[in-house]
């Protein structure tokens, strides 16, 4: 055990319950209190930008991590912004990381000599975590905690620290054994209890700790007390690890489970990451938010660590330095003899064997260039997922920048973002990707859906059928996992295209005329080459139509940027002379001009830089035609065409986690700062009178809008607005 605090806190029922705003639940025995040696262990923050315009008081957040190093290597820097907002903020961790049990440098002379001690082990990586935690919310490393063992099911306890100067940051620790191997098959493990190969899970009791005794947690118990966090914190947004990790061409390593349920490929990622998140998928499942749907946000994990670093090198750094607390590399003291941090990190998170994950952070769901859209009536409408279903914003009338309440227009087990057409009718068509959870007969599978406008209501939200499957490009459900999110255009001949990347690094397309009676999916003709050691075609799709009538697809790689094109109007797109474009560090966002030139919007590579690629139809080369000033940030640049004569908006995520939005012709004019903490990527369009607008998902779940005030190139964007807010329910059904 711990030293005792020389001025314990006991944690009272109240605090607990007031700790994130009616949040997690009461003690069941005393609390005990770490000291904490040293108050010049000090980390300081990016400089305070300034007050957001999302309100942190209707903010919460959740995160689900398999260990305790992952939302820092994974989720950063988004973790710290929510941090360092003041929103409340709970992160579970569900398995003790306990690894080898030994606490030693990896590069330490004869680490094979330290003995294991897997309880203490546990221990320090927890401390480790609180520590970095304490770094983002406070500055301060050293802060103090409030311990307590909590039930969150009856008949079992978990172990809650509370950050006594910031309550409404929290950790729970559900202290499951791990795997204790990335990719060599366990049925004692997060995976083979998801799978089933195991009935029950260990829990492993790390030193110190409050919990009275171990316990075994069945499949459904994981998902029952994920779910009772969800339903006490009632979150916002919820953050995971990847749900759908992409395959590596390796063989998984030899294992003496033979139980045929723990088969299956090798991944570019650990198992244990994997399975937390099909947990927390499971958990939102069975939630029931009342009325607050949560925004859900999966980050790539391993899989990052073969892809192209996607940050800027001063957020990397800032990333480093907290792990470096995690790792206890400064030796502070925290009066804990169990260790104050993992030494397998230490301070090697920037430069070292884990380099590549500090300099990367990716969403699975690669954010959409095609959520706002302009209806056949001339009003904007916007569309996200929420709490598994889609919703839609729609203006009040044509250019009024005014737009009603999110209203629900179907679907379910939906995943990360909209896409959205607007064929030659007017008409609006969407396209989403879905989650299958297995059980009563179903298997887990992903599938692409769609859903054709079908009218308007009378408020003026457009309707839509009932959500169609249109399956996925590999039948196998296993495969099916690793399919791509949609990017979809329609041809001036009504043909509505939809691309997704397939389970081994190609594209797939299906058709159907005015956006009905698909064909069957068929893969593209793929670029030449024969990468193997890292995913070939990288999701972060986008399509659309030129001023001919031609269909355009680009695609990021490892290496650079893939360009399909249709030879003749009504063609399917067939691989383009290579782009010789710079390395993308994420998604490509595609822009046709009146006068036939497309243009590409992408990030570069390690430096986050925002690249303005134009390819003359007449030429039929690309060339990079500028670069934008650097904001940092990641993830996708919306951009859209504005007017007839080469001008078009962009929208960007910044080093902030905020909204920057400019205007370029024959190049970009200064970005316009806009303080909306948002999810994914913003969306930008027209409106009805000619103005760009722009559009971001705030984490607190509301739309937050911006125009010009007058169109043209020059045209400044006015004050950023927060629309209606609280769901309605509409006349669409669920799939």
């Amino acid at each position: 055990m711990s030293p005792p605090d020389p001025h314990p806190h006991p944690v009272s029922r109240r605090r607990l319950l007031l700790a994130t705003g009616g949040g997690v639940l009461a003690a069941t025995t005393g609390a005990a209190v770490w000291a904490r040696l040293t108050d010049d262990a000090r980390t300081a923050g990016p400089a305070d930008p300034g007050r957001p315009l999302t309100d942190p008081a209707h903010q919460s957040f959740v995160h689900v991590i398999a260990h305790p190093d992952d939302g820092l290597y994974f989720m950063n820097p988004d973790l710290e912004q929510s941090l360092r907002s003041g929103a409340r903020s709970v992160t579970v961790c569900l398995t003790g990381g306990e690894a080898d049990g030994r606490n030693t440098r990896r590069r330490a002379f004869a680490p094979a000599r330290v003995p294991g001690d897997r309880a203490a082990f546990a221990r320090a990586r927890a401390n480790g975590l609180r520590a970095a935690c304490a770094a983002m919310a406070t500055g301060d490393p050293a802060a103090r905690w409030d311990v307590a063992a909590l039930s969150l099911l009856p008949g079992f306890e978990v172990e809650v620290q509370t950050l006594r100067d910031a309550p409404q940051l929290q950790l729970v620790f559900l202290e499951l054994v791990e795997a204790r191997a990335v990719w060599q098959a366990r049925a004692t493990s997060l995976r083979g209890l998801w799978l089933g190969a195991t009935a029950t899970l260990p829990t492993l009791r790390p030193a110190g700790t409050p919990v009275r005794r171990r316990r075994r947690y069945t499949r459904d118990q994981v998902v029952a007390t994920l779910a009772a966090v969800l339903e006490r914190a009632r979150p916002t947004v919820v953050r995971t690890l990847d749900p759908n990790p992409v395959h590596s061409w390796k063989r998984p390593p030899d294992t003496p489970d033979r139980d045929p349920r723990l088969a299956g490929p090798r991944y570019y990622d650990h198992q244990d990451h994997t399975a937390s998140a099909h947990f927390a998928q499971a958990a939102l499942a069975a939630y029931r938010d009342r009325g607050r749907p949560a925004i859900v946000e999966s980050y790539l994990g391993y899989e990052s660590g073969v892809l192209p670093h996607d940050l800027d090198l001063a957020t990397a750094r800032r990333k480093a330095r907290l792990l470096s607390v995690y790792g206890w590399a400064d030796h502070r003291a925290c009066g804990d003899p169990a260790g104050c941090g993992d030494l397998k990190v230490g301070g090697s998170a920037l430069n070292g064997g884990s380099r590549d994950w500090t300099r990367s952070t990716r969403l699975r769901a690669p954010g959409s260039n095609g959520w706002l859209r302009l209806a056949h009536d001339g009003r904007l409408a916007a569309f996200a997922v929420l709490g598994r279903a889609a919703y839609c914003w729609a203006e009040t009338r044509p250019g009024s920048g005014v737009f009603g309440a999110p209203v629900v227009v179907g679907g379910a087990g939906l995943q990360g973002q909209i896409q959205v057409v607007r064929r030659p009718d007017g008409a609006l068509q969407l396209f989403a990707s879905r989650t299958v959870l297995p059980g009563r007969g179903a298997v887990h599978r992903r599938e692409v859906l769609t859903a054709p406008q079908t009218g308007t209501t009378a408020g003026g939200v457009p309707r839509f059928a009932r959500w169609e499957s249109l399956g996925s490009p590999d039948p196998d459900p296993v495969r099916s996992l690793e399919t791509g999110f949609p990017a979809a255009v329609a041809g001036p001949d009504g043909t509505v295209h939809v691309f997704v990347r397939t389970w081994d690094g190609d594209v797939a397309h299906r058709g159907g005329p005015h956006g009905r009676r698909f064909s069957p999916w068929q893969r593209l003709e793929g670029p030449v080459g024969t990468l193997t050691d890292s995913p070939r075609i990288v999701d972060g799709l986008d399509a659309c139509v030129d001023a001919g009538g031609l269909v355009h697809l680009a695609a990021p790689t490892a290496g650079t940027v893939q360009h399909w094109v249709s030879k003749e109007p009504g063609q399917l797109p067939r691989p383009a002379a290579a782009t010789g474009l710079p390395q993308p560090a994420g998604p490509v966002s595609l822009v046709p001009l009146a006068d036939g030139a497309v243009r590409a919007v992408f990030r570069r590579a390690a430096t986050a830089q925002i690249l303005v690629a134009e390819r003359q139809r007449t030429i039929g080369a690309w060339r990079v035609a500028a670069r934008c000033a650097a904001v940092g940030g990641y993830g996708r640049v919306a951009a859209a065409p504005v007017g007839s004569d080469g001008r078009m908006v962009l929208a960007a995520r910044d080093d902030a986690g905020e909204v920057r939005v400019a205007m370029a012709q024959d190049g970009p004019r200064p970005w316009q700062r806009g303080r909306v903490a948002h999810t994914a990527a913003a969306g930008v369009a027209q409106d009805a009178v000619g103005r760009a607008v722009v559009v971001a998902l705030g984490l607190d779940g509301r739309l937050y809008t911006a125009r010009q005030a007058s169109a043209g190139q020059t045209g400044r964007f006015g004050s950023w607005r927060a629309q209606a807010a609280g769901p309605e329910r509409a006349d669409g059904g669920p799939a």
